[in-house]
């Protein structure tokens, strides 16, 4: 069998992917159901257990060396899990090491029934490799560095020799797991006293963009103590001729290990990486800011309270709070112009991403980026201590015209796309006035302004994009004279309504051909006439005193002729 490979499918397929050991456990046990009621290898009943062993003489199916393997494999995944809730319950560490220990024993046992005549030798290999490595890391998780070291490095060297005998689509694995266990070895190998090791495992961790892995809380931790050691002789900071003292330990470590991650993200050798590089740097810019932003209330209340000669200087820890939110917003503005960077070159592609059915990059996601680092650059001139700066106020200026360029610039390509050819000239012209601006003032900034995208191969973009404009935008007005020629033009009307003007209409052959209004439209008609009898008002009735009847005298002779029912 194939341990890496089935191992490797097994994992990707049922949870590790995503990280969820717990899943993987699950499908552990659940195929190791299977396989021992496939092969009718039961460990007795519901109502006895009897325990069997897997021996050289049963080994006819290599299945019964995939029950040894998944029981290791569940093995190793509960430990996993266990290691991801001991972070929170450091009681469950100890369960973490019982499992990986018998993880290690199904492995020994695994290792032992290859030795048979009946395995051949790549299986041989990959058991040694697989036991090594499960013994590695339990000696990890134990601290026994040296112990570990060597069985990471035996693992290490069958996987390159496998790797090495086989064709280049198999040994893809081999050498992935060959780089997973290689900071491992650099790891131990710091901890036994090669110092040389630390800067290899910084350039592991910055090239990989992120702390994911075996040992991530672990590098994670002796990153911090190493940046420690060297914050204690870190006692203050030089920002824009005025120095500050550093008294918070969170801060000092940050701002020793920012030139790092900085020359990290500069030689990022993919834009994923470079990504998660400038995620990482924010995330610990956040927590230094928060960190000064929890001594700023006590600072600023003490402010209130006292007087000051120098009412217009803000204090060393308002200083400081400013420099870190330059920092940060600094930092954002690169990672967004390098996002905006990367989908200009997949615009200039735009024609090969149709032809392969890919969803492809507008100019609008390009005009979002440029509006959230304007925004930044707005922050950036409210920092406090930073308004009476003018150079800084200038440098700033000159920056928000260069984004203000561009931001017009990919506005003006969205309207082209529209064919809004007056709209978008306009806005080209915006863009050389924004470009002119930034050269007439750049003499002083030029060094300031080295990192921003060239304004000139902008306003060169510009110009030949007007001429490519004038010119679609001419094309186009021929296309609307041609297309509206009334031999050609077809204005929606009935065949009815149209016998005096020849049209030539392709829909007069076809199943929807358009003849006459049906149901016929309504048509306004006269409404019947109302009549109105004015005579009326000026006819008089004559008199009929004579012909209504008097109405009989009432009093006392008429109520009781009433009561008895006398009438008159």
């Amino acid at each position: 069998i194939t341990v890496l490979q089935i191992v490797k499918e097994s994992q990707q397929q049922h949870g590790l992917r995503h990280g969820d050991f717990q899943r993987y456990r699950g499908y552990c046990s659940r195929r190791l159901r299977r396989l021992r009621k496939t092969l009718n290898f039961k460990m007795g009943n519901r109502h006895k257990f009897t325990g069997k062993k897997v021996t050289e003489e049963i080994l006819s199916d290599n299945r019964y060396l995939l029950l040894i393997l998944m029981d290791a494999e569940r093995a190793w995944s509960y430990a996993m899990q266990l290691k991801q809730e001991a972070n929170t319950e450091p009681r469950k560490r100890f369960h973490l090491l019982s499992r990986l220990r018998k993880a290690v024993k199904h492995a020994e046992e695994l290792e032992r029934l290859c030795e048979s005549n009946r395995v051949d030798a790549k299986t041989k290999l990959e058991a040694q490799a697989y036991m090594a490595y499960l013994t590695g890391m339990l000696r990890f998780e134990h601290q026994e560095w040296k112990a570990a070291m060597e069985a990471f490095n035996k693992c290490k060297t069958i996987y390159e020799k496998l790797a090495n005998a086989f064709t280049e689509e198999q040994a893809v694995l081999y050498n992935q797991r060959v780089e997973e266990i290689s900071p491992n070895i650099r790891y131990c190998a710091y901890n036994i006293g090669d110092q040389s090791a630390m800067n290899e495992l910084m350039q592991m961790r910055l090239r990989s963009g992120g702390t994911e892995g075996l040992l991530a809380e672990k590098l994670e931790a002796l990153i911090t103590q190493t940046r420690a050691k060297q914050a204690a002789t870190m006692s203050e900071v030089e920002w824009r001729g005025r120095t500050v003292p550093v008294k918070i330990d969170k801060v000092r470590i940050f701002l020793l290990g920012l030139a790092d991650n900085e020359a990290a993200i500069a030689q990022a050798e993919n834009e994923e990486t470079k990504e998660r590089l400038f995620e990482s740097l924010l995330s610990e810019c956040r927590d230094a800011i928060q960190a000064v932003r929890e001594d700023l209330k006590p600072d600023q209340k003490q402010r209130e309270h006292s007087l000051e000669n120098d009412s217009g200087k803000v204090s060393n820890i308002q200083y400081l709070h400013s420099y870190l939110t330059y920092i940060k917003l600094s930092t954002a503005i690169k990672r967004n112009e390098s996002m905006a960077k990367s989908l200009q070159k997949a615009l200039l592609q735009q024609q090969r991403s149709e032809e392969d059915g890919k969803r492809t990059p507008r100019p609008q996601d390009l005009i979002r980026l440029y509006d959230i680092i304007l925004q930044n650059l707005v922050e950036l001139t409210q920092l406090p201590g930073l308004e009476e700066d003018k150079n800084f106020q200038k440098e700033i200026g000159l920056k928000t015209l260069v984004y203000k360029a561009y931001r017009c610039f990919f506005i003006a390509q969205s309207y082209v796309l529209v064919k809004k050819w007056s709209e978008a000239l306009v806005l080209y012209e915006r863009v050389l006035k924004y470009a002119r601006e930034v050269q007439s003032g750049a003499g002083a900034y030029t060094n300031s302004l080295k990192e921003l995208p060239d304004v000139q191969d902008l306003i060169t973009q510009v110009n030949a994009e007007k001429y490519s404009l004038q010119a679609a935008a001419i094309l186009d007005a021929n296309d609307t004279h041609e297309t509206e020629s009334p031999s050609q033009v077809k204005d929606g009307k009935p065949l009815s309504e149209r016998f005096e003007t020849f049209c030539l209409d392709p829909s007069l052959v076809s199943k929807q051909v358009s003849l006459v209004h049906f149901p016929p439209g309504f048509q306004p008609i006269p409404c019947k006439p109302l009549f109105f009898d004015l005579a009326l008002n000026h006819v008089a009735f004559p008199p009929l005193e004579d012909k209504v009847e008097q109405k009989a005298k009432s009093g006392l002779t008429g109520y009781i002729k009433g009561i008895f029912g006398f009438k008159s």
